[in-house]
């Protein structure tokens, strides 16, 4: 199987997140293991890898391309939110540094049938990260009240014709039930107007968007998942995230902030009597973005954006 996917802003997070070439790293979105490979190429001594991927084909694809490296690789199919539990039953309790490429591989992206991708007519509207799992995006679509529709695709697509599109959906789907990416597709140029759609990409972008977030419940993962794995670094230890879309960047910006600084005190408070102790420091000020030559090379970096967070070192 030829996982297809190119690593984005690869020199920028592991040169940020690794600090010791005999520590231990965990990546918590494991992919086809491109990250993975080049911290593993640094590693010596006791160093070691763990990466997790709750998506059978990136296991499958990351197995063999770190093959060289099998006495210092443990693959997990997990999902990142797990990563204590998965780390406890290792016996880790504490590691050097955490990546999270928190975008959808370019192998997801281009096998139709993964559902992911709104650009093969044919393809079906699945879009789970972990087979696994029974609810697909087809049952959100044919299943999920008007309401609530136009809800996900407000919120998670950011999309302004939100309303349209979920009174389409649900007036299609009284005919027959909606079944593939060229049927939504359909239904949403009806619903966008024309003047609109040559503006700002493929017109299904957002709403395709948005399922695959509400359908692997991404948001509630990653908000849910930040202060346990700052919890889990080393001191001095580094986690470093790549987001794609603004609703991750603002969740990840606001939490490493607020484990910068955690206190609740009034600011006119000559001391701080909240007792919410800082956690380490924002280590990227603005993220790190793609050089212009990687986003000409991989069209597909152009939105990620790195930030990084030191846990701070104990007084």
């Amino acid at each position: 199987m030829d996982f297809n996917h190119t690593s984005v802003l690869l020199e920028e997070t592991v040169g940020q997140v690794f600090t010791r070439p005999d520590g231990i790293y965990v990546d918590g979105t494991l992919g086809g293991g491109g990250h993975a490979y080049r911290i593993c190429s640094q590693l010596t001594g006791n160093g070691r890898l763990i990466g997790i991927d709750q998506d059978a084909d990136a296991i499958s694809a990351a197995k063999e391309r770190l093959s060289a490296f099998a006495d210092r690789v443990t693959i997990v199919r997990s999902n990142y939110s797990d990563m204590k539990q998965v780390l406890d039953n290792l016996g880790i309790r504490q590691v050097d540094g955490i990546v999270l490429d928190l975008g959808v591989s370019s192998f997801q992206l281009d096998t139709p049938e993964r559902g992911f991708t709104y650009r093969n007519e044919d393809a079906p509207l699945d879009m789970r990260m972990d087979d696994r799992q029974t609810l697909t995006a087809r049952d959100i679509v044919n299943g999920y009240e008007e309401q609530e529709l136009f809800r996900i695709i407000r919120d998670y697509g950011e999309e302004r014709f939100a309303k349209n599109i979920a009174r389409q959906i649900v007036q299609k789907r009284k005919e027959k039930p909606i079944e593939t990416a060229g049927e939504l597709n359909a239904l949403i140029r009806a619903a966008i107007p024309k003047k609109s759609q040559a503006l700002g990409g493929h017109p299904s972008k957002r709403t395709f968007q948005a399922l695959r977030i509400e359908l692997n419940h991404e948001l509630e993962v990653l908000k849910e998942s930040l202060d346990t794995m700052i919890e889990l670094l080393a001191e001095r230890g580094r986690i470093g995230i790549i987001t794609f879309h603004s609703l991750e960047d603002r969740i990840v910006k606001s939490n490493f902030k607020k484990n910068e600084n955690p206190c609740t005190c009034p600011p006119d408070f000559p001391v701080c009597v909240c007792g919410k102790k800082s956690k380490g420091h924002v280590v990227t000020r603005k993220p790190i973005l793609p050089s212009e030559e990687e986003k000409t090379h991989n069209p597909r970096s152009k939105s990620a954006k790195l930030r990084v967070f030191e846990k701070q070192q104990k007084q």
